[in-house]
């Protein structure tokens, strides 16, 4: 009994902690992505106004309860598209990097009257396990963090 406890609790315990790290990353991807999807409601039905980037910002932090430290862990980028010749945006969006310098935006404006427009949002976050199972296998950058994302386009209404 002992040899097959010694065999199986690693199995187990490895198995436990991806499932706490998955369900974490789960949460915290559904609550950025509701609250990216409220917030671009907020910013569709709001006509006559140009919300700025803090203000999307603070946003979109108040509806995200899950991302932590999410004033400083969420970068945004809002990008003008035109659907009659369409140029893909980058594939890896714009996000924070603890170990290294604070960089501007890489892209944020507010378009015109009936524009298309992508607005992505990427946050970071420590895994709770970042040695075993999930937290182990997720892409982090030089401080340990990960990022999730969250992509929506919308037509800016007109004034």
């Amino acid at each position: 009994m002992t040899t097959e406890f010694v065999i199986m609790f690693p199995l187990f315990i490895f198995l436990t902690l991806a499932g706490i790290e998955m369900g974490i990353i789960a949460v915290r991807q559904a609550t950025l992505e509701r609250a990216v999807d409220l917030t671009v409601r907020d910013i569709r039905l709001g006509t006559g106004t140009a919300p700025q980037h803090d203000e999307i910002k603070d946003l979109i932090c108040a509806r995200s309860a899950m991302v932590p430290d999410c004033k400083t862990n969420l970068r945004l980028e809002m990008i003008r598209v035109d659907p009659r010749n369409f140029t893909a945006p980058p594939a890896v969006p714009d996000c924070t990097d603890q170990s290294e310098e604070v960089n501007p935006v890489r892209q944020f404006s507010n378009g015109l009257d009936n524009e298309l427009m992508i607005l992505r949002a990427c946050a970071k976050f420590k895994p709770y396990y970042p040695l075993s199972g999930i937290g182990k296998e997720l892409n982090k950058d030089n401080a340990g963090y990960a990022a999730i994302t969250a992509t929506t386009t919308f037509v800016q209404e007109p004034r």
